[in-house]
């Protein structure tokens, strides 16, 4: 695997394998990978002649009091598990080459409408963060696929919204969601959490179970249904943010 820490590396590499007509699929990931990691890159494997995959700790999209400083780094483990299934290249940028001027001056990228939303209305600036980043490494990897999990749902949909705006040439692969044995989604956060906390965790998939069934059942009530799950979920020993049954384009 050839690991590329520059832009000015990572680049002229990349026009050789296309210039041999290889096709490249990319896996964007703030490392300490886990198993749902490494089934994206298998995926991007089966319609791809090179995968290359990021690792980057973005500080942009983490906001005051969140855990920037406290995200896992695991690079030595996360190489040698992009090895295990033979990812051709790793590009591990630091900030001095994603944000050469600063965090303050950088141009953003925003999607209105999308951001301030679900997830982005506790979150202000979090996705701003996340489509600025990815606008980047899509510049920089030029790749023909790009493949994302449906993990973070928000955060698809509003980088499927700026590709389709912003006319970027790459195509998206959505992959399913990777959850634990208890139904919990695989996370690189999930190691924050007690044993106790991640016995807990399951109600949240048990409860969007619910409702998913209860809509396929005929129950359109969604103001209610969206009460009924976050009761559980609280009765669980959560505080709930929010639950919100919407459109899977446009989020509303």
């Amino acid at each position: 695997m050839h690991i590329f820490k520059t832009i000015i590396d990572i680049v002229p590499a990349l026009d050789e394998y296309r210039l041999q007509g290889k096709k490249i699929g990319f896996v964007p990931t703030m490392g300490n990978l886990h198993d749902g990691h490494i089934e994206l890159v298998k995926l991007a494997r089966k319609t791809n002649d090179v995968v290359v995959c990021s690792i980057f700790v973005n500080n942009l999209q983490f906001g005051l009091n969140q855990d920037w400083d406290k995200y896992p780094r695991t690079l030595e483990k996360d190489c040698e598990k992009l090895k295990s299934v033979s990812c051709e290249v790793l590009f591990h940028p630091d900030e001095n080459q994603m944000y050469p001027n600063g965090l303050d001056s950088q141009t953003r990228v925003i999607c209105p409408s999308m951001t301030d939303i679900l997830c982005g209305a506790s979150r202000p600036g979090h996705f701003e963060g996340v489509t600025t980043v990815v606008s980047k490494l899509l510049n920089i990897i030029q790749p023909n696929e790009l493949i994302l999990g449906r993990k973070d749902f928000q955060q698809m949909a509003i980088l499927r919204r700026m590709i389709e705006d912003l006319c970027f040439p790459v195509n998206i692969i959505e992959a399913n969601i990777y959850r634990e044995a208890d139904g919990l989604a695989m996370s690189s956060r999930n190691s924050f959490l007690t044993v106790a906390e991640k016995c807990k965790a399951s109600q949240l998939y048990e409860s969007l179970n619910w409702v998913v069934q209860m809509i396929r059942s005929g129950n359109k009530d969604f103001n209610f249904l969206q009460k009924e799950a976050s009761k559980q979920i609280n009765r669980a020993g959560f505080r709930t943010d929010y639950i919100s049954v919407c459109n899977s384009k446009t989020l509303e």
